[in-house]
Formats: structure tokens, sequence, C-alpha cells
């Protein structure tokens, strides 16, 4: 039983790690955020990772519950997600300022910012649907292996968030490590990434909802 639960664990603890994945977030965040002061970027930090924390702990706990109670399937969120996933990953390739871009004369666009930490960086970009996904299972396994699994699962989320946090914090020195000309080259490429990442998203919500369609 011990082994099985080491096992898990490590399991766990890989795959919440990789599907969070803090470094892409953290270089979303920096182009999201390039053009606001200090302040208001830890603020969007902070407020990005305590909300996709909430939001991956309560599906953690109720998730399967709730879309079972709403009918809703995953692949319909995997799907939603692809959309706005392409949308942003339009804006990067294209380098549109959009609204990412924040004057002092502008005090509503200081809403926008707070929608940024919600929408996209909290979802989709950390807690969103592959990380819920990966959640819901997760703990729909540690419930049929002992108590010590499902705290696990969540120790897993919460140092997951904690490392994506510190990366985002932490920005600057990540980013003075690259130049101006490098940095609009992989805010391009990251664009790009996203792009197909979300049309991943799509194609793979598409084939587990209609399985004939990928000749199963």
């Amino acid at each position: 039983m011990a082994g099985d639960v080491l096992s898990f664990a490590l399991l766990t603890l890989s795959s919440i790690l990789i599907i969070v994945n803090p470094l892409g977030a953290t270089l979303i965040y920096v182009s999201l955020t390039t053009n606001l002061d200090k302040p208001m970027r830890d603020g969007i930090a902070k407020d990005s990772c305590r909300f996709a924390l909430f939001i991956l702990l309560f599906v953690a706990v109720l998730g399967a519950w709730i879309l079972q109670i709403f009918g809703i399937s995953l692949e319909a969120f995997r799907i939603a997600g692809g959309i706005l996933l392409f949308g942003i990953g339009m804006e990067m390739v294209y380098a549109k300022t959009s609204r990412t871009k924040l004057t002092a004369t502008e005090k509503y666009e200081s809403r926008d910012m707070e929608d940024i930490a919600v929408m996209p960086l909290a979802i989709p970009m950390i807690a969103g649907p592959g990380a819920i996904t990966t959640t819901i299972v997760l703990m729909n396994e540690a419930i049929t292996l002992t108590p010590l699994a499902a705290g696990v699962v969540f120790a897993s989320i919460i140092l997951s968030i904690v490392i994506t946090y510190y990366m985002m914090r932490n920005s600057d020195y990540i980013m003075s490590k690259v130049g101006q000309r490098e940095y609009r080259a992989i805010n391009r490429l990251m664009g790009m990434l996203l792009i197909a990442i979300a049309v991943q998203f799509v194609l793979t919500g598409i084939r587990t909802a209609f399985p004939l369609l990928a000749g199963g």
C-alpha cells in the first residue's frame, strides 16, 4: 500500500506541475503585463494564482459532482478554453496591444487588469481545462486509495501554484536575461504555441465527444 501511495504521489506531483506549466504561465503573464508598473503586476500575479488555487481545490473536492449535476462535459469546457486561447495567441503573434496596455488617463481599464488576473491568467492558463481535468481524474483515483492520497493531490496543487507565483514575482529577473529582440521573438513564439495548444484543446475535445470522427 505504501508503494502504491508513493507511486501515486510521484504521478500526481509531476502531472499537475506539468499541466499547470509555471514557466509557460509566467511568459504569458509577462506579455500581458509588460506595460504595467511593478505593484500592479505583483497584484495581478497574486490574484491570478490565488484564484487558480481556489478553482483547482474547488474542483478537486466538488468538480466531478458539479459537472454531473449540471450536465456539463469536460470536453465542452476544453473546447471553450481552446477557442479563448486561440484568440489570445493571435493577438500575441500579431503584436496587438489590446487590453494589455494601461495609461494613467484610462482609469476604466484598471478593471480590465483585474479581468486579466482571472482570465486569461487564472483561467485558462493556470487552472485550464487540462489542469481541471487532471485534478478531477487524480482525485477520483485518490479516493480509491487512502485519505493520504487525497492529501497528496491537494499538496501537489498548492506546490504547483506556489512555484507559479514565485516565478511570476521574479519575472523581471527572468526577462532581464533576454534582450528586446529576443523578447519579441519569444512573445510571437509563445503566441504560436498558444495557438497550437488551443487547436489541440479543441481537437481533443471534439475527438473525445465524437469518437466516430476519429475513427474510434
